[in-house]
């Protein structure tokens, strides 16, 4: 159950800016129906009990913010991190070397590539497993955006179904001991779905567990997910695990999800943008242990000033913690009566001083917003996928696909 407990205190910004958090936690609400077991995932030796993972998210999920999803959770869950080109990797780019960096309490260190050219992945894996960077390899197959889809990757890449195969092969084989999972849409469109028979090929190439986002490529975020995608992948993949992507805003989602699909456990991605305690409610539903009690405002910032406060810590400089931050501030404050002024400040904030400063200004005796459980993120759909000239032409010929299709940067 979320108490004040778990809500951190803040920095120590000047006395008249103090966000105080308030002692003692809420009462308990009555227990939600678990799920038998809590169930019963494991990604190769690493069991995950409750069945949640964090989805990996360019430009969300560094290591601060994997930090307090998992205080939050207890250290119960897995937290993948953002997504790492594999060619940035095997050369090494400082940027891409910040990004793969673990807190040392993370345990397993779960790592997501992205790749277009089997060889280049292969590098990257074999880099990962021959140095320890590691614990588990996630492969991309489901960004949706642009810049990617391009060249051939991310949700694009399955339609291509022998050049699916040669990367996992490549992945799987050099991975060795590691566990090599993969997340995916269910195709590019509604003309081209590719789920299937993605989802077999990775069975017969050893890929330990698969992720499934109910949407296509040309759905992006918006619409409403595909659960029954879910469920029909469950049903012809059972050799490994399934876990369902898609609208899990609340706890009670994701165990509607599980419910509904049989899936073996769920990824959790928008829903938590600005509601890491997202993770302590999740803990709670799948373990019946009480009704998750929603946070007042106050809590709330205190929660944005830590944030904050880690960013600079992994950054190595306050300043550039908060502004990274900034792209938060939206999300923390979704549903709040926070003027269009002040968010606008916070959003500026280039200090921890500054962003506390504002914060203290609030009325932070607000409860929870009512709705404000609901959708965040972007949500437009209905998009033109680019792709790169003569993709759709054949689902199998993958010439014209090579090293130089991959991106030299990582992250968001």
């Amino acid at each position: 159950m979320t108490s004040a407990a778990d809500f951190p205190a803040p920095v120590s910004p000047p006395a008249s800016a103090a966000v105080r958090v308030p002692a003692g936690p809420p009462g308990p609400g009555p227990a939600p129906a678990a799920l038998p077991s809590g169930g019963g995932l494991a990604i190769g030796p690493y069991p995950v009990v409750p069945p949640v993972v964090l989805a990996p998210m360019a430009g969300i999920t560094n290591a601060p913010f994997r930090t307090l999803c998992r205080e939050f959770s207890g250290g119960k869950g897995l937290f993948v991190s953002e997504m790492i080109t594999t060619r940035a990797l095997v050369e090494r780019n400082d940027k891409t070397m910040q990004l793969i960096r673990f807190d040392a309490s993370e345990t397993p260190r779960s790592l997501q590539l992205y790749g277009v050219d089997p060889a280049t992945v292969g590098k990257a894996v074999r880099m990962i497993a021959d140095e320890g960077l590691a614990d588990h390899i996630d492969l991309n197959f489901g960004c949706p955006v642009p810049k990617v889809t391009r060249k051939g990757g991310g949700s694009a890449l399955p339609y291509k179904r022998h050049l699916l195969r040669a990367i996992l092969r490549e992945a799987v084989t050099g991975a060795g001991d590691l566990p090599v999972t993969m997340k995916m849409r269910k195709g590019i469109d509604d003309d081209h779905i590719t789920y299937l028979d993605a989802g077999r090929i990775a069975v017969e190439e050893g890929v330990t567990a698969i992720a499934l986002h109910g949407r296509t490529a040309a759905q992006h975020y918006g619409g409403t997910a595909d659960w029954d995608a879910i469920a029909r992948l469950k049903d012809h993949v059972p050799e490994i695990p399934v876990l369902g992507n898609g609208d899990i805003w609340s706890a009670a989602d994701a165990l509607r999800m599980v419910r509904e699909t049989g899936c073996d456990g769920v990824v959790v991605g928008r829903g938590c943008l600005g509601r890491p305690w997202l993770f302590a409610d999740l803990v709670a539903a799948f373990e019946g242990t009480g009704e998750p009690a929603a946070p007042s405002l106050e809590r709330v910032a205190a929660v944005m000033v830590r944030h904050a406060t880690l960013l600079g810590e992994w950054l190595g400089d306050e300043a550039r913690g908060v502004i990274d931050f900034r792209k938060h501030v939206a999300w923390y404050l979704k549903g709040f009566a926070v003027g269009s002024e002040m968010r606008k400040r916070l959003a500026i904030s280039s200090s921890l001083a500054e962003l506390s400063e504002g914060l203290a200004e609030l009325d932070l005796a607000q409860g929870w917003p009512l709705g404000a459980d609901g959708p965040r993120g972007r949500t437009s759909g209905n998009n033109r996928v680019v792709l790169p000239d003569g993709w759709l032409k054949d689902p199998y010929d993958c010439a014209g696909v090579s090293e130089e299709a991959e991106l030299d940067t990582s992250g968001g």
